[in-house]
């Protein structure tokens, strides 16, 4: 009986011991990557670089949330109509190209082509409509081929 207990007791210890050692050669594993001699200067520097980490990202975050807001201001549509003008034989030569950003402003640019010429028309538009003139039914379209 004794030697069961024995025998018991000397597994134990060697299972024990292999378990301290595999522990011991992470740590040393540990140590010898980092250049630190305790435990707690790497868990330091690791903090240290977590919260760098996370003030990168935050400034980062902020930085395109400006981008995105800056760039509902840029031109985003573009919307292209031909029409004939005059109702006579001859074809759609004239034409109107709406340039907008997000909220449907910018301009329009109204190409009138007549016998004497090529006639250029710009309107300023606001959210869809005419700014300080109102819009021409191909202007309208424009505006809406550009959606």
């Amino acid at each position: 009986m004794v030697i069961y207990l024995v025998a018991g007791t000397v597994v134990w210890l060697l299972i024990l011991s292999f378990i301290v050692f595999k522990l011991r050669n992470h740590y040393y594993n540990l140590i010898s990557r980092t250049r630190k001699e305790r435990l707690d200067e790497i868990l330091d520097s690791l903090l240290d670089q977590d919260r760098k980490n996370f003030n990168e990202i935050e400034l980062i975050k902020k930085e395109f949330k400006k981008e995105v807001e800056s760039s509902k201001l840029h031109l985003q549509k573009v919307g292209l109509i031909r029409f004939n003008p005059f109702d006579r034989a001859g074809g759609e030569q004239s034409f109107v190209v709406a340039f907008l950003d997000e909220q449907d402003s910018g301009i329009i640019l109204n190409f009138i082509y007549t016998r004497d010429g090529l006639r250029v028309y710009t309107k300023k538009v606001k959210q869809g409509k005419g700014e300080e003139y109102d819009l021409s039914d191909e202007e309208k379209k424009a505006i809406d081929k550009s959606n």
